[in-house]
């Protein structure tokens, strides 16, 4: 059996995409004043990420490496964290403690270790 992770991202990146419109139409009809901010950050960067799982999965089903597949995991992993967190803290009014401020620096290692694979060779 061949592992085709490049598809892994390509799914993951439709899943995110899919549940950030059903968030987004939640939040135009449900979300108060208050949580507004907070599921606009959130829905913000779910989204952009979904398009970069996306492309990172497109990318390294063309150009072998492992960076891609570094970068794609670091965007999943992040966005689980930092909008996983924000999304807690919208519906239950709890903190999710460094959950959202991990997300968001796995999110920006993603980018960077994009950015080193483009630079690669």
């Amino acid at each position: 059996m061949t592992l085709h992770l490049h598809r892994l991202w390509i799914a993951l990146g439709a899943l995110a995409g899919l549940t950030a419109v059903g968030l987004s139409a939640w939040a135009a009809h449900g979300a108060s004043a208050q949580q507004r901010p907070l599921m606009d950050s959130a829905l913000t960067l779910h989204g952009w990420h979904a398009l970069a799982l996306l492309a990172v999965g497109l990318w390294a089903e063309r150009r072998p490496g492992l960076l891609p597949h570094l970068a794609g995991a670091a965007f999943a992993l992040g966005m689980l964290g930092f909008c996983g967190g924000l999304y807690w803290h919208v519906f239950t009014g709890a903190s999710a403690g460094r959950l959202a401020p991990f997300g968001g620096t796995t999110l920006m290692l993603g980018w960077a270790l994009l950015l080193a694979a483009a630079l690669r060779r």
